[in-house]
């Protein structure tokens, strides 16, 4: 029986696999067809724009953690000593998706924004397996203790929420309050994907980022197209006026993941999912 249901699982992850690619495939054709010149034009953005070093949003800093050996990517704003907030980013984000709370929070917390493993400035290992979530989950608390702290407030966003849950879950000790944006606990979004095909539908993208390299080269097309309607579109870009992102928010983002190979660390996070969540959950 379990070997029947597990059978069934890869035959539904590698079926739905095949028709997101093929999905993505024929809007390739299609931009192609109709623009052939712009399709393939990538611009490698050479330099930051003023936002990413406003220093009103804190003070960039680094740490490498001993046992994995990775350096990693922080913006800590509020005075050391004070409770630890610290924030995780989703996907396709970085630290400055925290620019605002950075701003809020300083007063009462030391809050730091992270570049998860394989963003941003933060350290990205080539292999794939280096992105199990067992691996994700280890970073926070390694992190966590090379800041000098035991505890914190824990918030997460999207992929960061799904890693916040798992470190709450396999260290509640670590965690006095805990909140998470756009990610339910990972039970309940595994059955429910399961149950409802209009979920299943939206989370494509999981499926899709199972593919070697094609993810990272969709990414690139028409300029990073698909990036910059992800954060300005109706159906997934921020709908509420005064709080749209600028010209140089969307800048901000283009800049770091315009860099050759910035892509394919975020996206490994996604080709170890179906593979590291029972192993995480063992904690």
């Amino acid at each position: 029986m379990v070997a029947a249901r597990a059978l069934l699982f890869w035959a539904l992850v590698y079926s739905y696999c095949g028709v997101c690619a093929c999905i993505a495939g024929l809007r390739l054709l299609w931009s192609i067809g109709r623009r052939p010149g712009e399709t393939f034009r990538w611009v490698v953005r050479e330099n930051p724009p003023a936002c990413l070093n406003d220093p009103s949003l804190g003070t960039h800093c680094y740490v490498r953690i001993k046992d994995s050996g990775l350096r990693f990517h922080y913006v800590a704003a509020g005075e050391r000593g004070k409770p630890l907030m610290l924030l995780l980013h989703g996907f396709p984000e970085f630290w400055y998706s925290w620019r605002h709370q950075l701003r809020e929070f300083k007063s009462e917390y030391r809050v730091v924004a992270l570049d998860l493993r394989g963003y941003g400035e933060t350290d990205a290992p080539s292999h794939k397996e280096s992105y199990k979530l067992d691996c994700l989950i280890a970073d926070i608390k390694d992190i966590l203790e090379s800041l000098g702290y035991n505890k914190c407030v824990l918030i997460g966003h999207d992929w960061g929420g799904m890693i916040a849950w798992l470190v709450a879950i396999c260290y509640p000790e670590m965690v006095t309050k805990l909140i998470v944006v756009n990610f339910p606990h990972p039970s309940v979004f595994t059955e429910y994907i399961l149950r409802h095909p209009s979920q299943l539908i939206k989370s494509g993208y999981y499926f899709f980022f199972q593919m070697p390299w094609f993810p990272e080269f969709m990414f690139t097309l028409n300029d990073f197209k698909v990036l910059k309607s992800l954060f300005t579109s109706q159906a997934t870009g921020i709908g509420r006026k005064g709080c749209r992102l600028t010209a140089e928010d969307i800048e901000a983002y283009l800049y770091v993941f315009s860099q050759p190979g910035a892509l394919t660390g975020p996206i490994n996070h996604y080709r170890t999912i179906f593979r590291s969540r029972q192993a995480a959950f063992g904690c």
